[in-house]
């Protein structure tokens, strides 16, 4: 299969069909803010905190403003049409305007989450020969200049915030307004990060005609209005608090974004109380803390209307809870990066939003569910979901040799979840048929991880897997063969943390073993470390 570059990606025919289908129009993301400034001038846009801790909002019309000022700012430093920026900034204002200006110029930005470090950036900038990284000074006490000074040395950084020996946000040169270079809409508007199975997350070129779509169909789907007020409690720049709908959703529909400092429930009933809070989207471990804290809270949630929740499937046990402690409607979301998103409609039948995980966006979805060898399953059971659509991609960015693994002849994405499918077209998500771990939405690569733990001294093999959990989904295990004297655990953590890995990544737990159950072909068995540490955790968690 060819590489995916920043072109179009999808085959003739398909985009013919998708365009007549009226899936696909010609709005890029490069008008998308201009139209929405033009129809909601005085509408409030985004509420938040800047990289000073200050609390600020913008209306449509400032915020399109601040873009234009953005924007040419980026051009004064060399940063052209076109050019790749890794974007890296966590739940702050000028994470919007930073977006929509690169969006204004026709620059690509490169989304990375906050908890990723040196490592995962070293490899953005580098795959995607990315011309500027854009950080915060710093967050939750960890500086993110001290990023740049490691691997970004051939890459313009700038800095919401203190900027030191970089170029501050605030500080970028002014320029005469201009007209932008137009963009073609069947072209990459940006590149997203899978979770990724093997290595460093791989990049998804999404274009402005596929993206948009997904957006303009989620923000109907979930009854986004120019009254909804949504709190993101997510890292922004994940697809989910991006697009499902999200802040394009709400901004396309001309609501309220307002952006959490921090995920903590304290936090958000605070800000659901001050803004009456309408919608909020959620991971399973933080909707486990909601209920949990909103047992004691004085905080008045009236306001609240639908919580969704999606990244790992919620269990149907927590799922009925929301309804009767937090006094909305549970809106389920199956997604992923790559395309494909389900919901559950506000008007489905009560047993089918708590047990599903909801049906496909469009009637252009086409869906696949099948055996280890490609063969479909009987409707109803449960196999390997394969998907293709007017939204999902046709292949990872410079990345030909996983596409040809990671994708059918015939453009099928092969998803990795299993599932099945009910006879109304609901999506019941089984589990992982690969070995990417899902701990609380945050996807783990084992064998990035196994690489790390492997180049300390004191180790000799690596093997990361999964352990259930019910808070978090899935927990991670590291079982180490040591080389010579077995390294304390704590010692083993720091050093994960000082190579510049998320601490998302972190094993949670470590064990050491004389050596690695095998397979008939001398390969580690990961199932027979699972099925061990499973029976382990079970007997430990049930005392």
């Amino acid at each position: 299969m060819p590489d995916i570059g920043l072109h179009t990606q999808y085959p003739d025919e398909f985009a013919a069909r998708y365009r007549a289908a009226g899936y696909w129009t010609d709005e890029t993301f490069q008008q998308f803010l201009p139209h929405r400034a033009e129809q909601f001038p005085d509408n409030i846009a985004v509420i938040g905190h800047d990289a000073t801790g200050a609390k600020r909002s913008l209306t449509y019309t400032e915020l399109s403003a601040s873009a234009e000022r953005i924007a040419g700012g980026f051009t004064q430093l060399g940063i052209r049409h076109g050019d790749r920026v890794v974007l890296h900034m966590p739940n702050i204002i000028e994470y919007t305007e930073v977006l929509f200006g690169l969006f204004r110029l026709g620059a690509l930005p490169v989304f990375a989450l906050p908890a990723h470090r040196s490592s995962d950036i070293a490899h953005f900038i580098n795959c995607t020969d990315a011309a500027a990284y854009v950080i915060a000074d710093s967050h939750s006490g960890f500086d993110y200049r001290d990023i740049a000074r490691t691997v970004a040395a051939r890459s313009v950084t700038v800095v919401a915030g203190d900027a030191e020996e970089f170029v501050a946000l605030t500080d970028l040169p002014a320029a005469a307004p201009q007209t932008p270079t137009p963009v073609d809409p069947s072209h990459v508007a940006f590149l997203q990060l899978s979770g990724g199975t093997t290595g460093t997350p791989k990049l998804i070129p999404r274009t402005h005609a596929d993206y948009l779509y997904s957006v303009r169909e989620s923000a109907s789907i979930c009854g986004v209005t120019a009254d909804t007020r949504m709190l993101v409690v997510l890292p922004v720049s994940h697809n989910f608090p991006m697009s499902s709908p999200g802040i394009l959703g709400v901004l396309h529909a001309g609501g309220t974004v307002v952006l959490a400092p921090d995920p903590s429930p304290a936090t958000a009933f605070s800000l659901i109380e001050q803004h009456r809070i309408t919608t909020s989207a959620l991971v399973p471990p933080l909707a486990l803390a909601w209920l949990s804290a909103a047992k004691n809270t004085t905080c008045d949630l009236t306001s609240l209307e639908i919580l969704q929740v999606g990244g790992a499937k919620f269990t149907e046990e927590a799922a009925r809870r929301i309804g009767p402690e937090l006094g909305c409607t549970l809106q389920q979301v199956f997604g992923m990066a790559e395309g494909l998103v389900n919901y559950t409609r506000l008007d489905d039948p009560y047993d089918i939003i708590v047990t599903t995980q909801g049906r496909p966006i469009s009637p252009a979805d086409e869906i696949r569910v099948v055996d280890d060898n490609d063969h479909e399953v009987p409707h109803g059971e449960k196999g390997h979901l394969l998907t293709r659509g007017p939204y999902t991609i046709r292949g990872y960015f410079n990345a030909a040799a996983h596409n040809a693994t990671a994708f059918t002849h015939d453009g099928f994405y092969r998803t990795g979840d299993v599932v099945r499918v009910t006879p109304d077209g609901y999506i019941v998500v089984e589990g992982r048929s690969k070995d990417q771990i899902n701990r609380g939405g945050e996807k783990i690569a084992p064998e990035e991880v196994e690489n790390h733990l492997i180049a300390h001294p004191n180790v000799l093999d690596a093997a990361v897997v999964s352990v259930p959990d019910t808070y978090l989904g899935e927990r991670t295990c590291a079982f180490i063969v040591a080389d010579g004297i077995p390294p304390n655990p704590l010692v083993l953590k720091s050093f994960l943390r000082s190579r510049g890995i998320a601490g998302f990544k972190v094993p949670d737990l470590i064990h050491f073993l004389p050596e690695f159950p095998a397979t008939g072909v001398g390969k580690t068995s990961r199932s027979e470390l699972r099925r061990a540490l499973a029976s382990t955790w079970e007997k430990a968690t049930s005392r």
